[in-house]
């Protein structure tokens, strides 16, 4: 009997998180693997390229960047997405006229690839089910990333896994081999540009009509120590007291999707920071990520205020001053120029950022030095070249794994 009552009820939880997966209550933090694999079946994916993302909702900000890329690969090449979400699915098809399909199963994916000539796999996070995906030797991968920067994530160890990666320019690849041991950065780092950001800020800035509008945009928490580099819990109450308090400026504020997803302290801060800036009024705002693209935002902005962070890089194009903020933790940075030139706020000196920025603006050295920041972290390919250089090395990538998946067949190897 109480086999019986342990059955019944572990077929009720089944059928509970059965129906809980499809509903609007699942959690956006989790995949809820509600795949087509009926409907996949005996089928193949009519594509060269794959991008692998088996992320859930709140992930989305990594791949939907990359959508008109990936259809002018899918022009020239044909691209497949395959996710493990099929909310993540229906977002990306509504966004976009790349097909998308939606395995949940392991078993789908490996009849899949075994029926499919898919000649390499793009991955734009290093989600650890990933590996789903990396096990298969008949395909190439390349690790794109969403965004780079001095964060030490980014000449991460889990590059390693990839055949190759897409750097957007040297200071990428430089990072990389300065930093991982027997990793040979030169040979498996393609310099691309930053495809992602089509849309760079204009070099002009906004009109001064009134107090200069300063961008606070803070990074998350991250989901450990080694990549706390997010300042709203150490810097974010000080830093927009500060500058509401200060004439000279107002605030546009736009936190990271993720804050406060992992830490319930980073959600009060940022929470508490938001109710500042609508008790302000006057010209000061919050700027949530879906409200706007990143690049309209720093268009309306006459400085920036952001963590080590790819937004510092997607910042520097526009030449206008930016301050980095100090990680308050154990993070660790990974410099690639960028913060060794630029004006840095620690935590402590937060109250004063009115005057650091001040200065930040009448430096005129600085704007050349970021000048040259931007010819080592952005290709000679960005912007205007680099959808088509992406495209091209995406080419030059599919014909060498035609040729070596070849000799492995013709070794007698596995096609899979």
């Amino acid at each position: 009997m109480r086999r019986v009552l342990i059955d019944l009820r572990r077929r009720a939880q089944t059928s509970v998180l059965k129906s809980l997966r499809g509903s609007r209550l699942f959690p956006r933090t989790l995949v809820n693997r509600q795949g087509e694999d009926a409907r996949l079946g005996a089928s193949s994916l009519d594509a060269a390229v794959m991008v692998y993302f088996p992320g859930a909702l709140d992930t989305m900000y990594q791949i939907t960047p990359w959508l008109p890329t990936f259809e002018a690969v899918h022009d020239a090449h044909r691209l497949v997405v395959v996710c493990q979400d099929s909310r993540v699915a229906a977002q990306l098809r509504e966004g976009s006229r790349v097909p998308v399909v939606t395995v949940a199963r392991y078993g789908t994916l490996d009849g899949l690839l075994s029926r499919s000539d898919v000649g390499l796999a793009l991955y734009v996070s290093h989600l650890p089910r990933n590996f789903e995906n990396l096990r298969f030797s008949s395909l190439l991968h390349a690790y794109i990333g969403h965004g780079d920067s001095d964060k030490g994530v980014s000449a991460s160890n889990q590059l390693k896994a990839y055949d190759y990666f897409f750097a957007p320019g040297r200071a990428a690849v430089e990072r990389i081999a300065a930093r991982l041991m027997r990793f040979d950065a030169e040979d498996r780092g393609i310099v691309v540009g930053q495809p992602v950001t089509l849309s760079p800020p204009p070099a002009d800035a906004p009109a001064v009509d009134g107090p200069r509008t300063v961008l606070y945009a803070p990074t998350w928490e991250g989901a450990q120590p080694s990549v706390a580099y997010s300042s709203v819990l150490s810097h974010g109450q000080a830093v927009v007291d500060a500058l509401l308090q200060d004439p000279r400026y107002r605030v546009l504020y736009r936190p990271h999707p993720l804050t406060g997803v992992t830490s319930r302290l980073y959600a009060v801060a940022d929470r508490a920071v938001r109710e500042s800036i609508a008790a302000a009024g006057e010209g000061h705002a919050v700027v949530d990520a879906d409200a706007e693209p990143i690049e309209a935002s720093m268009a309306r902005a006459h400085l920036l205020v952001a963590d080590v962070s790819a937004v510092t890089t997607a910042w520097l194009p526009s030449l206008r001053p930016l301050v980095v903020t100090v990680p308050h933790g154990e993070a660790i940075s990974a410099d690639s120029g960028l913060l060794g030139v630029v004006p840095r706020l620690r935590a402590e000196a937060a109250a004063g950022i009115g005057d650091l920025l001040a200065d930040a603006l009448a430096d005129e050295a600085g704007r050349d030095a970021r000048r040259r920041l931007v010819e080592h972290y952005l290709s000679p390919h960005w912007p205007h070249g680099s959808q088509q250089r992406f495209v091209e090395v995406v080419g030059r990538v599919l014909e060498e794994r035609a040729r070596l998946h070849g000799q492995v067949l013709a070794a007698g190897g596995s096609g899979v």
